[in-house]
C-alpha cells in the first residue's frame, strides 16, 4: 500500500508526464519530513540528460498575467503598480493551494507545507538567533508579512477566489506565508528569448505560449504539451542578446537539493538540439563517465553563507567555506554624534558604505598569520600608488596596507564618521584649495577620500572598527553563552530523527557522552550562531592588530 508521500508523488509523475515532462535515467523520491523529495539518479543517460521540462510549465510573471480565472484581475492591478512581478506569483500559488479544482493541485500537493527558515520557527527555536542579525531581521520580515497580509493579501484572494465562486473558503496567515515560502526557496532566475516572453499584440505567440495547463482529467484528450507561464521589490528583467531574465517556478527542476560540490546544473536548450524539446529546461550531469546509481542529483544555489542559506532555504552547512560577518555602523546614530551634517555630506562624497560584509575566506590573506609587510616589502608600483595617494607625502605608507582585510569603502565611512572638529576643517582646507587651483569646481570622490585619509590616517576609524566588532561579539553572546559553549553545546547533541551530521572538525565531540536529540531548527540556529561568533573573534582580532600597527606607524 503506497504511504501518502508515494500516492502524492505518484499523481505529480502522471502530471508532469501529461504535461510534457520528461525524467530521463533518473526518479524522483521522498527522503523525509527534513528534507522532502529529492531527484536521484537510476543509470547513466548517454547525453547526461536526466530531467526535461518544457518552459511552458513554468510559473511565471506572464503565466499569472495570462491565467484563464485571476489574469484579467491581476493586469488590472499589475497595470496600476498595485502589485510587482514577485508578489503576482506569491498570488498566484496561495489562490491556486486554496482553489479546489485547481489544475496545479498535483504539483501544489507534494510541495513542502513547512519550512526550516526563521519564519517558521517556534518562540523557544527563535530565541537561539537572540544578537544575531538574522534574529532582527525575521522580526523585522514578519511584521511587515503581517502588515501586507492584513492590508492587501486576504481581500485579493477574497476577491480572486469569488471569480470561481468560492466565497466561503477560509483564508489565514499561515497561508500566505507558505506561498512566500515556496517562492523564496524554489524560484530560479530564468533567461527566456524576448519573444518567449512577450506573445504578439494580436495576442499570439511565436511559440504558442500562452495555454492552459492540462487537468488529470483531461489528459487523455491532450497533446500532453502544457502551455504557459512568484513577489516585496519589483524583479528587475535586464535585456540582453534579445534574453530577458524572468523569476520562476519551474515543476521537477525544483525538486533538485543543494550541494557545495553539485553534481549537475541546470540549463536552458532553445532550440531542442540538446534535449529535442524545444523550449526547455533540463537537468545535465557535471560528472564525467557513468553516474552512479541511486546517487542524488544536487546542483549549487550559489556560494551563499549559513545566514543566507537559512534565511532564505531553512538550512546550513556544518563548516561553510562561504560563510561571511555583515559588520555595520547605523545610520541612524549618525545623526547623535558631533557635526553629523558635515559628515554626512562627507560621507556622500566619497561614495563611502556604511556595512560591509566580511567573507570567511578574507581571513587566509589577512595579518595572521601572515606577517605584516614592511615599507621595504612595497613594489615600486605600491609604492607610488600610495605616495599618490597621500596629498603630502608625508604620511607613512602602512605596513598592514596589504593584508588589510576590511573594505575600503567601509574604512572611508569609518574615517569619516570618526573625525574629529580640527580634522574636518583640515579636510575642508585641503579642498578648497585643490578647487581654486582648477578651473572646474567638483571633486571626485577618490579626491575627498584622499584629503580625508591625508588628515586622518586609519587610527581613528580602526578603533571604530574595534568598537563595532566587540559590541557585536557581546550582542552574540548576551543570553545565549560564548563561542566556546555553543561549541561545547554542539559537540554534545545529534538532530532529532536523524543521524549525527556534526564534524569533529568544527567543535569537539566528547565520545564518552550519549548524544543528546534536538530539533533541527534548534541545530541550525546554533550551527549559524556559533560561526558568527568565530567570525566575529577573528575578524576583531585583526581590527585590533591592525590598530595596534597604524598607532605604531603614526597612521
Amino acid at each position: 500500500m503506497l504511504t501518502p508521500e508515494e500516492a502524492k508523488l505518484e499523481l505529480f509523475l502522471a502530471w508532469l508526464q501529461a504535461n510534457g515532462s520528461e525524467l530521463r535515467g533518473c526518479q524522483i523520491k521522498y527522503c523525509g519530513s527534513d528534507k522532502g523529495f529529492g531527484i536521484f539518479s537510476s543509470n547513466s543517460p548517454p547525453d547526461g540528460v536526466f530531467v526535461v521540462v518544457p518552459l511552458d510549465l513554468a510559473i511565471t510573471p506572464m503565466r499569472v498575467l495570462q491565467d484563464p480565472l485571476i489574469g484579467a484581475e491581476c493586469r488590472a492591478m499589475f497595470d496600476e503598480g498595485d502589485v510587482d512581478d514577485r508578489f503576482l506569483i506569491i498570488l498566484f500559488l496561495l489562490v491556486e493551494r486554496l482553489r479546489v479544482n485547481s489544475p496545479w493541485k498535483p504539483y501544489l500537493d507534494v510541495l513542502p507545507s513547512t519550512f526550516g527558515s526563521p519564519l517558521w520557527f517556534t518562540d523557544e527555536e527563535f530565541m537561539e538567533l537572540k544578537g544575531t542579525s538574522l534574529h532582527r531581521a525575521v522580526e523585522l520580515q514578519r511584521k511587515q508579512l503581517l502588515t501586507l497580509y492584513d492590508g492587501k493579501v486576504k481581500s485579493l484572494v477574497k476577491n480572486l477566489l469569488s471569480l470561481e465562486g468560492e466565497t466561503e473558503r477560509d483564508i489565514s496567515f499561515e497561508d500566505f506565508l507558505w506561498a512566500n515560502s515556496i517562492f523564496w526557496t524554489r524560484a530560479l532566475n530564468i533567461p527566456l528569448p524576448r519573444s518567449y516572453v512577450f506573445p504578439n499584440l494580436d495576442g499570439s505567440s511565436s511559440n504558442d505560449v500562452f495555454g492552459g495547463v492540462v487537468h488529470m482529467e483531461d489528459q487523455k484528450k491532450s497533446s500532453g504539451h502544457v502551455v504557459d507561464i512568484i513577489v516585496s521589490e519589483v524583479a528587475p528583467i535586464a535585456i540582453a542578446d534579445e534574453t530577458i531574465w524572468v523569476e520562476g517556478l519551474v515543476p521537477g527542476i525544483d525538486f533538485c537539493n543543494h550541494d557545495l560540490e553539485a553534481v549537475a546544473t541546470w540549463e536552458i536548450d532553445r532550440s531542442g538540439s540538446m534535449t529535442r524539446v524545444p523550449f526547455s529546461m533540463y537537468i545535465l550531469s557535471a560528472e564525467q563517465g557513468e553516474f552512479q546509481e541511486e546517487k542524488e542529483i544536487r546542483i549549487s544555489y550559489g556560494n551563499k553563507g549559513n545566514e543566507e542559506l537559512l534565511y532564505l532555504y531553512g538550512f546550513v552547512i556544518d563548516l561553510n567555506p562561504d560563510d561571511y560577518l555583515m559588520v555595520h555602523y547605523p545610520a541612524e546614530a549618525i545623526q547623535n554624534i558631533p557635526f553629523s551634517e558635515a559628515k554626512l555630506q562627507f560621507l556622500e562624497a566619497q561614495k563611502a558604505e556604511l556595512r560591509c560584509l566580511l567573507p570567511r575566506s578574507l581571513l587566509k590573506q589577512g595579518l595572521f598569520p601572515r606577517p605584516a609587510l614592511t615599507d621595504e616589502g612595497c613594489s615600486a608600483r605600491e609604492l607610488e600608488s600610495v605616495s599618490n595617494f597621500s596629498w603630502s607625502g608625508q604620511r607613512r605608507i602602512p605596513s598592514y596596507r596589504d593584508a588589510l582585510v576590511f573594505p575600503e569603502k567601509f574604512l572611508t565611512a569609518l574615517r569619516t564618521l570618526a573625525m574629529q572638529e580640527e580634522q574636518i576643517s583640515r579636510v575642508t582646507h585641503f579642498l578648497e584649495e585643490l578647487v581654486g587651483s582648477r578651473e572646474e569646481q567638483k571633486l571626485s570622490d577618490t579626491e575627498v577620500r584622499s584629503a580625508v585619509w591625508e588628515v586622518c590616517g586609519d587610527s581613528g576609524a580602526l578603533q571604530l572598527l574595534v568598537d563595532l566588532l566587540q559590541t557585536k561579539a557581546m550582542n552574540l553572546e548576551d543570553g545565549t553563552g560564548t563561542e566556546k559553549s555553543d561549541a561545547e553545546l554542539l559537540g554534545k547533541v545529534s538532530i532529532s530523527g536523524s543521524p549525527v551530521e556534526i564534524s569533529s572538525g568544527s567543535w569537539e565531540i566528547d565520545a564518552t557522552v550519549e548524544p543528546s536529540a534536538i530539533g533541527r531548527n534548534r541545530w541550525s540556529a546554533i550551527v549559524y550562531r556559533h560561526s558568527q561568533k568565530q567570525l566575529t573573534r577573528l575578524f576583531l582580532k585583526e581590527a585590533e592588530y591592525a590598530l595596534q600597527l597604524s598607532l605604531r606607524e603614526g597612521n
